[in-house]
C-alpha cells in the first residue's frame, strides 16, 4: 500500500506515541484498547492527528470505539487503502456515538462569532480587551519576521524555501509568543496551545498554505477562549481585530515566500487559500441597504467598500493575485453572485465550509486533538 509508511508497528505504539505527542498535551482519556498484550486503558494520544488516529485504528494497535469507516465495499468494510476513506465528517470520527466534543466546540466558536458580526462594518465601535492587544502583538512578530527573511534566489518560482526558515524560528519561538498571550495561572495550557498556532501558518514541508491551517488559527482562538483567556466580550474583536490581521500576515507570507495552495480544487474551490473571511464576511452584509451579493464581482463597488467587508477584501485580493475573467478562475464566487440575498449566501456557505473544509479528508486530516479539543463523542449533534 502507498500508505504503508503511516501505520504504526504494534509493538512501537508506546515510543511513537511520545515522539508525536508535543509536551503539555494531555493524554485522549477515552476506552482505547491496546493489543499484543499491552494494558487496556487511556493512551497518550493528545497531540496525535485525525490520520494518525486512523492509522492506529487500521493497523489494528488502537481500536477506537465507534469509529465507523466508509468505503467502496459500505460502510464498516475492509479497506485497501487510505485513499478509499471518505471520512463522515470532520472530528466527527464516532458518528455512532455522535458528534466529538472538538467538532460541537469548534463549529459552535464559527457560528457563535458569525452571529457577532452580523450587519457590522469592520469600522465598527468595538471594545479592545488587553488579550485582543497581546495577540495582534503577536501577530506583528510575525509580520516582523517575513521583513527579517527575504525570499532566497532559487530555479523554482513556487515554494521559496526561506520560508523553512521564518517558520522554524515560529517553531522556535511559539510558546514564548503563547505565553505573552496566556496569564501565568494558566501557563499550563500554553504548549497545547502552541501547537495549533504552528499548525495555523503552513506547512513547512511542501510551503504550502490552506483551509486546514486557517482551521487551525480558529482552533487556537477557541481554545483561548475555552480557558477564559478571551471572553465573550471579545466576540468582535476576535474577527475584526485578531482574525483581520491575521488573513494580513498570510496573504504577505503567501506572496512572499510564494506559498502553494494546500488541497485546493483549482477553479471549482471556493478560494485557494481562505474560507471563514468569506463566511463571516457575508454576515457582515447581512441586510446592507444597497450591497447586494451581485455586487461582489463590480469592480468599482468591491474598490469603494472593501475597507468595510471582509468577503469584499477577499474578492481584491483574489483580483490582484489571479488574471483573466472573474467567471473563469473564480467560478464558485461568481455562481454565487447570483443568490438572492446575504442571509442565504452566509447560510450556504456554513453548508459549504461544513461539507468541503471540515469533512474533507485531506484538509482535516492533520488536525490535533488534545485536551482543549478532545476526540471524546458528546451524545447530540
Amino acid at each position: 500500500e502507498k500508505e504503508s509508511h503511516f501505520l504504526i508497528p504494534r509493538e512501537g505504539l508506546g515510543s511513537r506515541s511520545s515522539q508525536v505527542s508535543p509536551p503539555g498535551l494531555v493524554s485522549w482519556g477515552g476506552d482505547c484498547h491496546l493489543s499484543e498484550g499491552q494494558a487496556q486503558g487511556p493512551s497518550k494520544l493528545g497531540g496525535l492527528s485525525f490520520r494518525s488516529l486512523l492509522c492506529l485504528h487500521r493497523a489494528q494497535t488502537l481500536q477506537l470505539p465507534g469509529l465507523v469507516l466508509v468505503g467502496p465495499g459500505g460502510r464498516g468494510a475492509c479497506l485497501a487503502s487510505l485513499s478509499e476513506v471518505v471520512i463522515l465528517s470532520f472530528l466527527s470520527c464516532v458518528p455512532r456515538r455522535g458528534f466529538t466534543r472538538a467538532y460541537a466546540d469548534y463549529i459552535g466558536f464559527i457560528l457563535t462569532l458569525n452571529e457577532g458580526v452580523k450587519g457590522k462594518k469592520l469600522t465598527f465601535e468595538y471594545t479592545v480587551s488587553e488579550a485582543i492587544e497581546k495577540l495582534v502583538a503577536l501577530l506583528n512578530t510575525l509580520d516582523r519576521w517575513i521583513d527579517e527573511t527575504p525570499p532566497v534566489d532559487q530555479p523554482s518560482r513556487f515554494g521559496n524555501k526561506a520560508y523553512r526558515t521564518w517558520y522554524a524560528k515560529l517553531d522556535q519561538e511559539a510558546e514564548s509568543l503563547v505565553a505573552t498571550v496566556v496569564p501565568t495561572h494558566l501557563a499550563a495550557a500554553v504548549p497545547e496551545v502552541a501547537v495549533y498556532l504552528k499548525e495555523s501558518v503552513g506547512n513547512s514541508t511542501r510551503i504550502d498554505y490552506g483551509t486546514g491551517h486557517e482551521a487551525a488559527f480558529a482552533a487556537f482562538l477557541c481554545c483561548l477562549c475555552k480557558i477564559g483567556v478571551l471572553r465573550v466580550d471579545d466576540q468582535i474583536a476576535i474577527v475584526f481585530k485578531v482574525f483581520n490581521r491575521y488573513l494580513e500576515v498570510m496573504r504577505k507570507l503567501q506572496k512572499t515566500y510564494r506559498m502553494e495552495p494546500a488541497g485546493s480544487q483549482g477553479v471549482w474551490g471556493l478560494d485557494d487559500f481562505q474560507f471563514l473571511p468569506f463566511i463571516w464576511g457575508s454576515s457582515q452584509l447581512i441586510d446592507h441597504p444597497y450591497l447586494e451579493p451581485r455586487h461582489f464581482v463590480d469592480e468599482k463597488a468591491v474598490n469603494e467598500n472593501h475597507k468595510d467587508y471582509m468577503f469584499l477584501e477577499c474578492i481584491l485580493f483574489i483580483t490582484e493575485m489571479k488574471t483573466g475573467p472573474f467567471a473563469e478562475h473564480s467560478n464558485q464566487l461568481w455562481n454565487i453572485s447570483a443568490v438572492p440575498s446575504w442571509s442565504k449566501v452566509n447560510q450556504g456557505l456554513i453548508r459549504m465550509y461544513k461539507a468541503e473544509c471540515l469533512e474533507k479528508f485531506p484538509v482535516i486530516q492533520h488536525f490535533k486533538f488534545g485536551s482543549l479539543l478532545p476526540i471524546h463523542p458528546v451524545t447530540s449533534s
